[in-house]
């Protein structure tokens, strides 16, 4: 019997079994599709991001940034990370690096489905398979989640991402937020003749429906050859619990609020290491205490953020970062630590 299942082969599930394998656990991962796997997201890793991978021995290729730059139609400000640079790395790089990882971990990744979970006093069985532990990593719209009943309602506007590469040289050396009346745009450099285009908006509609309302950015892309676009959402999840019985849920299986400020990543990986150390100690309960201990920093500067961007405090986003330098520096620095 496994000590842990994993749902998943995303960057959640992946570090989860790695760190479990390494720690000398049984570990199989369950995965539908064939790796690597793409997703629509921002593709920008933060310094504290980078420091999980590294504690992993994974050092993706990708594009080195140094900071974030937020931009309006007339005004741009800049901070720079105070110690070590983040990287832009395509997902698919990404999801690559982590499935060799865990091979030569010597975790076990087959295809299938979870499908009806069933717990019992010491095990959880569930698509054919049996485990001491099940780790949740199915995704942002987690139907295991779904299933043991630990959706909570989200309260506030839905906010959906689409994401495009498009073949051209990075022209900054910063992560760029564009900033308009109802959406954002997120520029990051992904290899040296490769950017990344995210657009976070409150309106669905296509990217290209999207993207005039950047005409700076626009004109920068004109020309440019782009990839197939990559959408997600409704963004904002919450969960009840990060765990029932036997199920520990984890990365944006356990709740995700936006990806303004690129947190996600970094919690998946925090938490990855958290649900390892639960199944050792047998203590699921501490993994959900743990888990909110490690993301509350995170939460709390992303909701105050998106509160900010959806109220009519949104169009002084950029101006007040502008006017007052040392703030937007400062929170910069915490999203980075």
């Amino acid at each position: 019997m496994n000590d842990l299942l994993v749902a998943g082969a995303g960057p959640a599930g992946l570090a989860t079994a790695i760190h479990a394998a390494r720690a000398g656990l049984q570990v199989t991962v369950v995965e539908r599709r064939p790796g690597p796997i793409d997703k629509a997201c921002g593709e920008g890793l933060m310094p504290h991001t980078l420091q999980h991978l590294d504690a992993l021995g994974i050092v993706p290729h990708g594009k080195p940034f140094r900071g974030i730059t937020y931009l309006d139609r007339t005004r741009r400000v800049e901070a720079r990370f105070p110690g070590g640079a983040g990287r832009g790395v395509r997902r698919t790089v990404l999801s690559a690096a982590l499935h060799d990882a865990a091979a030569t971990a010597g975790v076990r990744i087959v295809k299938g489905d979870i499908g009806e979970i069933a717990q019992y006093a010491t095990s959880v069985r569930c698509g054919g398979f049996e485990a001491r532990y099940l780790a949740a990593a199915d995704g942002l719209h987690s139907p295991i989640r779904r299933q043991l009943g630990l959706d909570r309602p989200t309260n506030g506007g839905r906010r959906w991402g689409i994401r495009r590469h498009f073949q051209i040289a990075p022209w900054a050396d910063t992560v760029e937020v564009y900033w308009a009346a109802h959406a954002e745009a997120y520029v990051t450099p992904v290899s040296d003749d490769c950017v990344g285009v995210a657009i976070l908006t409150s309106r669905q509609g296509k990217f290209d429906d999207h993207l005039p309302e950047f005409p700076s950015l626009a004109a920068r892309l004109d020309g440019a050859q782009g990839g197939p676009a990559r959408a997600a959402g409704p963004l904002r999840q919450s969960a009840v619990s990060q765990h029932r019985g036997r199920v520990m849920l984890v990365g944006d299986a356990a709740g995700y609020v936006d990806a303004l400020t690129g947190e996600g990543l970094g919690i998946a990986l925090g938490s990855a290491e958290l649900v390892a150390k639960a199944v050792l100690a047998e203590d699921p309960a501490d993994y959900t205490r743990q888990w909110r201990r490690m993301s509350r920093r995170y939460r709390l500067l992303t909701s105050a953020l998106l509160m900010a961007s959806n109220s009519p405090a949104r169009a002084m986003i950029v101006p007040a970062a502008t006017t007052l330098p040392r703030v937007f520096n400062q929170a910069v620095k915490l999203l980075a630590q």
